[in-house]
């Protein structure tokens, strides 16, 4: 049986500085936790066969919906985008999620 051990989320954060370039961390159920630096703005896109969770560490995302609607998540904030919804994340600085 493995160990069971607790993972520190900052000291991972600590052990990388690249943006848009997702570390997992953890897995489970047939999923991945994955830790991730971001700056600036992504691409719009679309995810065709999963939800995707965004879970605000450190700093504010905006999600731009493409309903002309955005999302502002900010430390301690998380939102789900359902499968099939475009969508674009964007910072005004540095974030942790």
């Amino acid at each position: 049986m493995k160990k069971i051990q607790s993972i520190n989320l900052m000291s991972k954060f600590s052990l990388f500085d690249e943006k848009w370039t997702p570390k997992i961390v953890a897995e489970l159920n047939q999923q991945h936790v994955k830790l991730c630096k971001l700056q600036n703005n992504f691409v719009w896109h679309t995810h065709d066969h999963e939800d995707e969770l965004f879970m605000i560490i450190k700093g504010t995302l905006y999600i731009d919906i493409k309903n002309n609607e955005t999302i502002t998540l900010n430390a301690g904030e998380l939102v789900v985008i359902p499968k099939g919804t475009e969508h674009r994340p964007r910072t005004n600085g540095e974030v942790e999620l």
